[in-house]
Formats: structure tokens, sequence, C-alpha cells
């Protein structure tokens, strides 16, 4: 069982660690972006997000990147959801996996190539869409394997997850502390990316051996019940369920999940929809252009989130409170919708129209530590709590709706960011 947690583990890190690290890598692919004839260059160092003058493509960029990557991630997931019993299991999370390896393993090699602001800018999007597109699959996929499992190897994926986030704030830390050049710290984002995909093709390739995987999935294909409790023996017995043999309906399913599967859209929906658009524009108003406003957006900001959201997915890994019929985890969900206009009321630069009322430092980092932890916590789950509210020969199903939803909630706090960063 623990190899096969550690398996999960890993998994969850290769789901989200090469995108975060391609997102890190912004301030090259705008680099990249410049204006090279003489006399229309722009300049951007590696310790700085500012740069001198935007032209057309730097400008869009971050917009055309969000549409390129929710997009595709929204109609994937959907897309997998439906057709996940016409492609085998092991041909999409393979399949996935190989796909995202190569376009990175391009993207590192094309670190050395020169060429012109408007073919980079096209390949750039092509290869977002590609990665967006691959990694929806690998994470539906991964949701739908581990929600025939014990409801803590969903946590797992979910804890994997948020360690990605976290390896992604520190080294850009260290990026940033260290001066070195935008091209050597995108080509040692994507090296790295790759290494990690490579660990997570080894792991696939090695759980269908796993004993205690085997159990599960071949309690699935009968319609068994899962054991509850991971210390009975693997030869347990068990009552198969009334309706073991029927193919499940997405409808019926839907209904049986809809309290987690809204709640999870709306937790993710409230976090994307703030963090990073809105976040990433506070200011300090304590640092008076010290080190500390050089540092305070990746420490209180992204690297606050991550390790935050980390300990609140792993937490949930042993402790699952409030309980999968409770209406206190919906309701917990709801409010903290309170966090969109607490944190458009922080020191959010430029503002037109709405006023601060949460000036200093430490109560943007106050808001920052809860937000974090209950989107990490809550999540959890949700995704957890989302497969066992049906029977075992539908959790696989359910698994990837739940994955759905997440990604729906991904596309819409990307769209309401928009909209929220130009309210204030």
């Amino acid at each position: 069982a623990g190899r096969v947690w550690l398996i999960f583990f890993t998994l969850g890190l290769g789901t989200l660690l090469p995108w975060n690290f391609f997102m890190n890598a912004t301030n090259y692919f705008t680099f990249r972006l410049r204006d090279t004839e003489p006399g229309n260059e722009t300049f951007i160092s590696s310790n700085s997000t500012e740069e001198t003058i935007q032209n057309h493509y730097q400008a869009v960029f971050s917009n055309v990147m969000t549409i390129c990557a929710m997009v595709p991630l929204l109609v994937f997931s959907c897309l997998n959801t439906i057709l996940q019993k016409r492609c085998p299991q092991k041909v999409r999370v393979m399949g996935s996996l190989g796909v995202i390896l190569v376009t990175f393993m391009v993207t590192a090699v094309l670190v050395r190539v020169d060429m012109d602001p408007l073919t980079f800018f096209v390949i750039t999007m092509v290869k977002i869409i590609i990665i967006n597109s691959s990694g929806a699959v690998l994470q539906s996929s991964l949701f739908g394997m581990a929600s025939t499992l014990p409801t803590s190897y969903t946590a797992t994926i979910m804890s994997g997850q948020g360690l990605a986030g976290t390896l992604a704030a520190v080294s850009m830390i260290c990026a940033i502390a260290s001066g070195s050049e935008l091209g050597e710290i995108a080509f040692g984002y994507f090296i790295f990316a790759c290494v990690v995909i490579l660990i997570a093709i080894a792991s696939f390739v090695v759980l269908p051996k796993m004993e205690f995987y085997q159990f599960y999935q071949k309690s699935r294909d009968n319609g068994e019940e899962s054991r509850p409790d991971e210390s009975q023996p693997l030869n347990a017995t068990r009552q198969p369920p009334p309706h073991g043999g029927t193919n499940p309906s997405l409808m019926s399913i839907l209904k049986k999940i809809g309290v987690m599967a809204f709640s999870v859209w709306l937790a993710f929906t409230v976090t994307i929809g703030v963090f990073p658009a809105v976040t990433m524009a506070v200011k300090s108003t304590v640092a008076d252009g010290g080190l500390w406003e050089k540092f305070f957006i990746p420490v209180c900001c992204f690297l606050t989130f991550n390790l935050l959201d980390f300990a609140g997915r792993s937490l949930s890994a042993v402790c699952l409170w409030p309980g999968q019929d409770s209406k206190l985890l919906p309701a917990l969900v709801l409010i903290r919708v309170a966090f969109v206009p607490f944190f458009m009321m922080c020191n959010v630069q430029p503002r037109h129209s709405m006023p601060v009322i949460f000036h200093h430092d430490a109560c943007f980092i106050l808001l920052m530590i809860v937000f974090a932890f209950s989107n990490g916590y809550l999540t959890s789950l949700c995704m957890c709590y989302g497969p066992k509210k049906v029977d075992p020969h539908e959790a696989e199903t359910a698994g990837t709706i739940m994955a759905f939803f997440l990604s729906l909630g991904l596309a819409c706090g990307a769209a309401l960011s928009c909209l929220f960063r130009k309210v204030i």
C-alpha cells in the first residue's frame, strides 16, 4: 500500500509540476518576444517582471496564454469523461505523459534557437494547447484511477499536485535570488520538468504490478464493494452490490455527486478568480523600496499560497472532517466567496474605484494563509468524497466527472479574474 501511495503521489506531482514550471518561465517567454530590430528593443532583467516597452506580442501574451490553456483543459476534460470507456486507461495516461514529455523536450531545445517574435509566439501557444490538452486527459484519468481505491489515494494525488506548486514557488525565489540569465533559468525549468515526467512514466509502468492495486482493480471489474479498512487482508470476503453489472449513466452519477461537484467547481472558481491575478498585484506598505519589496510577492503570495495549499491537501489524507454527507462542507466552500472582496480591499495597485481597507502586509499574509489552507483542504475533501457517493462500478466515471468540474472551476476562475481586476 505504501508503494502505491508513493506512485500516486508521484503521478500527482508529474501532473502539475511541468505546467507550473512553464508558467514560472513567463518572463523568459516575454523576453523572447521582444523586438530585436535596432532602436526598437525592450529589456527584461532576470530579477524583475517589469519591462520598459511592450510590443504587441508581449502585451497580449498573458491573456492569450490563459485562453490557450483553459479552453483545451476544459474541452479535453469533458471528452475524457464521455469517452473514457472507449479508450483504455493505459493508453490515456501513457499517451498524455509521452506527449507532455516530447513537448517539454522541444521547449528546452528551443531555448537555444533564435527565431522572430511571431514564430516564437505561435509555437509557444501551440505548445500550451498541447500541454493542457494532454494534462486534462492525464489529470482526469488519474482521478478516475484513484477513485477505485480507498479515499486517501485521491487525497494523495491532490497532495502531489500541491507539492508541485510549492517546488515551483521555491524555484522562482531561488531564481530571483541568483540573478541568473532568463534563458538559463528557463532551460533548467524545462529539463527538470522532463526528469519529473520520466519518473512519473516509470511509476505508472510499475503500478499495475502492485498486488494492492491489482486487488482493487479486480474488485471494480467484478462490481464488488471496496474494503472499508486497508488493514483487512486482501482475500477478505465481500458482497457484490445489487447493480454491479450495469453500465453507469453520466446523469445518474452526476445526481449523486452533484453537491461535491458544485463545491469543487465553486472552490476553484473563487481561488483562481483572485490568485494570482489579484493577489500578485498587492504592493507592500512596509517595504519602502528595500529587499522585502523584491521578495514580497514571491514569498507572501506564491510561496505562502503553495505551502499552505499543500498542507491543506496533505491533511485531508489523514483527517476527513466534515463527513461526506455533512452540509457543513458545502457551507464552508460557500463562505470562501468572501475572499474575493477581502483581497480586492488589500493594497492592490493600480486601483481606480475600490478603497483600501487592509493596508498592512500582515493582513494580506493572514488572508493568504487561511485562503490557501482552506482551498487545499476543502477541495481535497470534495475530490475524495465525490466518487464514494456512487456504486463501486461507477467510481471511475465519478472521478473523471469530478476532475471535469475541477477544470471547469479553473476556467471560470480565470475568466472572472479579468473582471475582478478591472473592478478594482
